[in-house]
């Protein structure tokens, strides 16, 4: 009886923190190498209710987003609702001014292929501009526009498994 309500309330509280509090992902792309690598599992804070520039999200498809075959994204934050964003060649440009970017690892081989040019776009409240890390192998805002706040399902706050090992990582 001990081991069945030990069994139950396990179930009960891993259910809990699933819906509300943190949930495991796996990586399904290339956009956010090297960064991300593909396979890697995430775990993703799902109580976090501000969203930062630089921070990486898992998000659910944006609207303009029509390619089907991942139903969930992970990108980093790059404009916020009510910035005016553009680019000149590989330069960001929030408000006019150049976008410092620390958390961009050095792009090699197709990431380091010219990026999209973005036009001069206001980004609607309660939505953010995403992009991937891999700026030449990443479909993102550039292509499908703005994810809404309500799309996105958390922030990647740790890598746990690489490669097919326990690796950590936090962010």
């Amino acid at each position: 009886m001990v081991l069945l309500a030990t069994l139950a309330t396990v179930l009960i509280v891993s259910t809990g923190v699933r819906a509300y509090a943190a949930e495991a992902f796996v990586v399904p792309s290339g956009s956010m190498l090297p960064t991300l690598q593909i396979g890697d599992h995430l775990v993703v804070d799902k109580l976090s209710s501000t969203v930062h520039r630089g921070d990486i999200v898992v998000f659910r498809r944006a609207p303009g987003d029509h390619d089907t075959e991942y139903a969930d994204l992970v990108k980093r934050v790059i404009g916020l609702p009510g910035e005016t964003i553009s680019s000149s060649g590989n330069t960001i440009l929030i408000d006019g001014r150049p976008l410092a970017q620390p958390w961009l690892p050095k792009e090699t081989g197709i990431c380091s292929q010219a990026a999209a040019d973005i036009s001069t776009t206001t980004i609607p409240p309660g939505q953010y501009f995403v992009m991937g890390d891999c700026r030449g192998d990443s479909s993102d805002s550039r292509v499908w526009g703005t994810v809404p706040a309500s799309n996105i399902i958390g922030k990647v706050t740790v890598v746990v498994w690489r490669h097919n090992h326990p690796w950590v990582h936090w962010f």
